[in-house]
């Protein structure tokens, strides 16, 4: 679905049904917000885009891009007289009611104009400019970096109270935690309501875990900076296993213990 046919979708927007006529509707000079898949879906939209626009213009990427990819397109555009902003989007589907966090990069002069917009969207607070292109998806890598050794922290605590003699009321702990607890956090928040709503054995949710790219980019950029991040890496890692029906690995180690050892194998 395009981003102009989504707009028939959204209360009181003028309803468009390609991208030609999309870009006729919009006052100049114009702004258009693309917010799809990073990768060849972004770099698809763009390139349709580049055939309406006019000098003056700028695209918004408020997507999860790599911020290599900001540079490069950021430099590409100017070229043709076309301005680009990076919006890095935290919120998930809550943000329709709470707002979005906005890490904006770009250019002062082209990014000034939108803050309006940027403002409309976030909550009090919530959006800064911090830097320039690129910038924004930078910021927002790092978040989600962050965010993933948080995610793995919480389910390993609430696996380690899951596992324990105690019967304990896993949605009413996670409920407990954030009346003042230094552990408290959305995220926390956002487990106690899983729990409520599945129960504390999750019966109907399968524990694949997939990962967007986000923290990838995250552990490669602390590589080539040479900074120890073995959080962030480690609970990239750990979600790994999580797409494994059996592991190969887990195999190699089982013979290994029993070739060495004499230790007793599982066998199917």
């Amino acid at each position: 679905m395009s981003a102009a046919v989504f707009l028939t979708s959204i209360s009181g927007a003028t309803p468009s049904f390609s991208i030609a006529e999309l870009v006729s509707k919009l006052e100049k000079p114009r702004a258009v917000w693309v917010m799809v898949p990073a990768g060849d879906a972004t770099e698809a939209q763009i390139a349709e885009l580049l055939e309406h626009l006019e000098q003056g213009d700028t695209i918004i990427d408020g997507g999860n891009t790599n911020f290599h990819d900001d540079v490069r397109r950021q430099a590409e555009l100017a070229t043709k007289g076309l301005g680009y902003v990076d919006a890095g989007t935290s919120g998930g589907v809550w943000g329709l009611k709470v707002g979005y966090c906005l890490m904006v990069g770009g250019e002062e002069a082209v990014v000034q104009p939108l803050e309006p917009i940027f403002k409309s969207l976030a909550p009090e607070g919530g959006y800064l400019h911090v830097g320039g292109p690129g910038a924004g998806h930078y910021v927002k890598m790092v978040h989600n970096g962050i965010e993933y050794g948080l995610m793995q922290a919480y389910a390993e605590g609430f696996e380690i109270m899951h596992a324990s003699d105690y019967k304990l009321d896993l949605g009413g702990i996670a409920d407990l935690w954030m009346q003042g607890s230094v552990v408290r956090s959305w995220l926390l928040e956002l487990a106690g309501r899983a729990f409520k709503a599945n129960g504390p054995e999750l019966p109907h949710i399968k524990g694949f875990v997939e990962d967007s790219g986000e923290g990838r980019w995250t552990i490669q950029e602390a590589m080539d900076h040479d900074v120890p991040a073995p959080i962030i890496t480690l609970s990239l890692l750990t979600r790994f296993p999580s797409r494994q029906d059996d592991s190969y690995g887990a195999k190699v180690l089982a013979a290994l213990r029993n070739e060495f050892g004499g230790h007793a194998v599982k066998t199917e």
